[in-house]
């Protein structure tokens, strides 16, 4: 049972703005390769585990703290006795494992992070955080390697590591449980879910000013700036694509309001936002209808 769904992190929705309204240097397009990689990634292992039939609460993305670290947990299945932590990665191409170390083939020899790292220090805070709750359920950890153009040499028989062969019958085995989950499994879902931290408090955002931004309605399909507005539907030259005028407004207010978090949402900023494509009566109606009104004449102004 899907007890959290996984949204799409800031991060990454910030970077796919960005990368439609400005030139990105070849670091932030890795970047933001990474993170779309990862995020598929995460996405797959949903598909796949939202297949579990079996009597089970379903934590998608967690960010937690524990004496004031901080960890984050990409997948976590409660189960009558046994809480699974997963760690999704999405790699892909040859690697190989040696000495505690995990190295890509191409190019040869290149160390990469070792995810189990990262995996025994959330199951170690995990552990702790679950111990102060009052939990005493057992904790299993593995690393889900979850691309099916992912190979492993010299896998050591005793890593906590899902190959992608092994995923399915692994859950497969999870799904074989006969016992019910309890109150006592939906309390500590609940908490943990309160604990969720919704804003990493250790991101640090690209660098970007408005005025460098391009400004312009996008396709949501394509990506194209190439759309025309015909009555209260906006068309997309490129594709084709057709947007109820309304939908386009607001998508708009969103981007502007997650890139720019302090700016004041008002017809005008959303007007120049569109590259004064959109008739301005259009933008107030719409502001009107899906936001709250503040302030009077020049004050005017929309908030959620």
């Amino acid at each position: 049972m899907l007890y959290k769904s996984r949204i799409m992190p800031r991060e990454l929705q910030i970077y796919q703005y960005l990368n439609l309204r400005v030139k990105l240097s070849g670091k932030e397009r890795k970047h933001l390769f990474n993170l779309q990689k990862g995020y598929e990634g995460e996405l797959q292992f949903d598909s796949l585990t939202a297949t579990i039939r079996s009597d089970c609460l379903i934590l998608n993305d967690l960010l937690l703290s524990n004496n004031r670290n901080i960890f984050q947990i990409d997948t976590l299945i409660i189960l009558p006795d046994t809480v699974y932590l997963f760690e999704v990665k999405n790699f892909e191409g040859d690697y190989f494992y040696d000495s505690d170390r995990l190295y890509t083939q191409v190019p040869p020899n290149s160390e990469v992070n070792n995810p189990l790292i990262q995996l025994h220090r959330s199951e170690s805070l995990l552990r702790q955080l679950l111990h102060n709750l009052g939990c005493k359920l057992t904790i299993q950890a593995l690393i889900v390697f979850i691309n099916p153009e992912f190979t492993l040499y010299q896998t050591p028989i005793n890593k906590p590591f899902l190959l992608p062969g092994q995923i399915n019958r692994f859950l497969q085995k999870v799904q074989s449980t006969s016992q019910k989950i309890t109150n006592e499994h939906k309390t500590l879902a609940n908490q943990l879910i309160s604990l969720h931290i919704q804003d990493p408090p250790l991101y640090i955002p690209p660098s970007y000013q408005y005025h460098d931004l391009k400004k312009g309605n996008i396709c949501r399909n394509c990506g194209s700036y190439e759309i025309t507005v015909k009555g209260t539907k906006c068309i997309c030259k490129s594709c084709g694509e057709k947007e109820l005028s309304e939908d386009l407004i607001m998508r708009n207010v969103k981007e502007l309001m997650l890139l720019f978090p302090e700016m004041i949402i008002t017809t005008n900023t959303i007007f120049e936002w569109c590259d004064k494509v959109l008739p301005k009566r259009t933008i107030g109606r719409t502001l009107k209808r899906h936001m709250n009104c503040k302030g009077e004449h020049q004050w005017r102004h929309y908030e959620f």
